[in-house]
């Protein structure tokens, strides 16, 4: 070890923490060390997001101001209690994803600058095969988040409905993040789909609050982000920090306080506190895992409705039934002014300038 790295003793594994008075929130002045401390008080939280999941390393390796890079590949110098899992991505490409189900690889990874968590909704045993459903509330612009927690209990009504019970946290930046526990017996498209179509339920139920338009362009509200359940999409599980100056994080909470709580309550100088006082309301999610059958029955009786495939990420494969991946105001304008029918006069543009009248008086449209 250099001179001032620190060893720490964790479930007897001896993980080095490397320049651990590095500044990794400049306002707040939370070093390095600060954050391995933080997981390392609510590690047994973390785990339960990502035990034995193969996780994509973000690593802020200067900083939460300062921009990070994703590590899909695990690195070789790994300690040995770091396995891997072997994952396919929609290119074609594949590699191998660190792996941990150990408190221990948690704080390796914040050693790495990894500040949120990254798993995929798998298990290292089956890549292919998710067990986690993801509704992911993503407010847009002009919404706040009291919109958000509005929208979850909704959510919460609707998974009610179909059978299922939701685990909600908050994302650490703007939205709510509710995972439902699923049989490992469908693959990635299907998990998917069944996110959507649980989406349009929850867009029917409240039009004006929840939208799950692909396009930007398209939304309003709160947007019900359908494609983080795709093959290779990853969000910040829970106990995770995210790069805001005062170090927030995605935090575990019950329904009966979600309407109450605010984003800001939950820092890494507050969340170990809570954790220590009320325990984790996230840790009872691996007690079920639910059928998508329910789901499924919805999506078949949407389709027979009309609303069948919705857009996928622009570097996925083309699904069949999907529509155009062309951004709508782009498509009306390649496809130019309507076509004239046989004999129809042509129309001047709404710009055509207006001949003035004899007299050089002013116009007044009819």
């Amino acid at each position: 070890m250099a001179k001032d790295d620190l060893a720490i003793d964790v479930g007897g594994r001896e993980v080095v923490v490397t320049n651990p008075g590095k500044v990794f929130f400049p306002e707040a002045g939370y070093t390095k060390l600060d954050l391995v401390n933080y997981f390392l008080a609510v590690g047994e939280g973390a785990l339960v997001g990502i035990r034995n999941r193969p996780c994509v390393l973000k690593r802020f390796v200067n900083g939460a101001t300062e921009e990070p890079f994703f590590q899909k590949r695990a690195p070789s110098g790994r300690p040995p209690w770091v396995t891997t899992a072997h994952v396919s991505f929609p290119s074609g490409r594949s590699a191998d994803l660190a792996v941990t189900e150990e408190v221990a690889g948690i704080l390796w990874m914040a050693n790495l600058g990894c500040l949120d968590l990254n798993p995929w909704p798998v298990r290292g045993d089956d890549v292919d095969h998710p067990d986690e459903l993801r509704v992911d509330l993503d407010p847009t612009p002009l919404a706040t988040f009291n919109d958000v927690k509005e929208l979850a209990m909704v959510v919460r009504d609707v998974l009610k409905d179909l059978g299922y019970e939701g685990f909600p946290k908050t994302s650490g930046s703007r939205g709510i993040h509710v995972n439902v526990r699923i049989e490992r017996r469908w693959g990635f498209q299907e998990v998917r789909r069944c996110a959507l179509a649980l989406g349009r339920e929850v867009e029917r139920r409240v039009p004006a609050l929840a939208t799950t338009a692909w396009w930007k362009e398209e939304r309003h509200g709160v947007f019900i982000d359908y494609n983080q359940n795709a093959r290779d999409r990853t969000v910040a599980s829970a106990y995770s920090v995210r790069p805001t100056p005062e170090a927030r994080v995605s935090c575990p909470v019950t329904w009966d306080e979600l309407p109450k709580v605010e984003m800001a309550d939950f820092t890494i100088a507050t969340v170990p506190k809570r954790f220590a006082t009320v325990g984790d309301p996230g840790a009872g999610i691996d007690a079920t895992a639910y059928s998508l059958e329910p789901l499924l029955e919805l999506m078949a009786k949407q389709a027979a409705e009309g609303l069948g495939e919705a857009p996928l990420p622009p570097h996925f494969p083309k699904e069949e039934g999907e529509p155009s991946r062309v951004q709508p105001s782009r498509a009306r304008k390649a496809d130019g002014p309507p076509k004239r029918a046989p004999g129809e006069p042509r129309q001047r543009g709404g710009s055509q300038r207006r001949r003035r009248p004899p007299g050089g008086g002013s116009e007044t449209p009819s």
